[in-house]
């Protein structure tokens, strides 16, 4: 007998042993945590806890740490940035990190832009930042958040200062459906610079800090769908724009419990808007 089929029989036993005294004494125990249930108090224990008396969970094996990788494309149309017409696409990596209820991100894309009388390409600014989730009720979820985003842009308007902002996001379900809202300030760095004009004359452009907030509605349509709709208006950085005003429909889809993948699309409702964006992501979680 060669050492797989010991092995095997072995497990055969093992599995035959407690197949009879389950059959002969009465004993169940659904959850395999050691506690028969006729005395599980929490049934339906994880195989990776470790359980009380009680058969209720002290303490789990697994690891409170996270991370999953995240990459993206996107596409616009408009470039707000000079607010000529133009077609832009991009190409993002995102990472994040969670531990408990605290979460860390960094985030950076590189782009190509190209249109009547004006081309750029290279990063724009890489995001890093952290939120904590707070847990009022099992249904109700705020999230208070702040990052930095680094001056990897570079232009001719003096914005390669960095950019600091704070966010406060709530989540309210109710059944499959999920209500959120959300508010971010930030802090721009950006000095005020004088450029010289399509006509040759000289146009000061001037930064201020921003406000921003959306609200919207989704719904769990399954265990692995997820869809969401949204109205978004944000200040714009620059003096004398008006506010950027856009509606989104947002998807997400969990393959298993590794990969997944979103889509967003986002319409512009004001002149100061990109009139169509488009993104898809895939990311892998661990």
């Amino acid at each position: 007998m060669n050492e797989k089929d010991s092995i095997l029989k072995k497990i055969v036993s093992l599995l035959y042993v407690f197949v009879f005294v389950s059959t002969v004494y009465g004993y169940s125990d659904s959850d395999l945590d050691g506690v028969e249930d006729a005395y599980d108090k929490c049934p339906n224990t994880p195989l990776s806890d470790l359980v009380d008396t009680n058969g209720c969970t002290k303490k789990s094996l697994l690891s409170p740490h996270h991370y999953d990788i995240i990459l993206g494309a996107s596409y616009y149309d408009s470039d707000a940035r000079t607010l000529n017409k133009t077609d832009t696409y991009s190409t993002s990596i995102q990472l994040d990190y969670y531990y408990k209820n605290f979460s860390a991100q960094l985030a950076t894309s590189y782009f190509t832009t190209d249109g009547s009388g004006y081309s750029d390409s290279g990063l724009y600014d890489t995001f890093v930042g952290g939120a904590y989730k707070w847990w009022i009720r099992n249904e109700l979820m705020v999230q208070f958040g702040g990052g930095v985003s680094l001056p990897t842009y570079k232009s001719n308007l003096k914005n390669n200062n960095a950019d600091y902002s704070a966010s406060l996001n709530v989540s309210y379900n109710k059944e499959n459906l999920n209500f959120f809202g959300s508010y971010v300030y930030t802090l721009v760095g950006d000095d005020d610079v004088e450029v010289v004009g399509a006509d040759g004359t000289p146009v000061a452009v001037s930064y201020k800090n921003t406000n921003a907030f959306s609200a919207g509605v989704g719904v769990y349509a399954t265990s692995k769908l997820y869809c969401s709709g949204a109205y978004n208006q944000s200040q714009s950085i620059y003096k004398g724009v008006e506010d950027i005003k856009t509606a989104s429909i947002y998807g997400y889809y969990s393959f298993d419990e590794h990969f997944f993948a979103s889509a967003s699309y986002a319409y512009g409702i004001s002149d100061s808007a990109s009139k169509n964006y488009l993104s898809l992501k895939i990311g892998y979680y661990y």
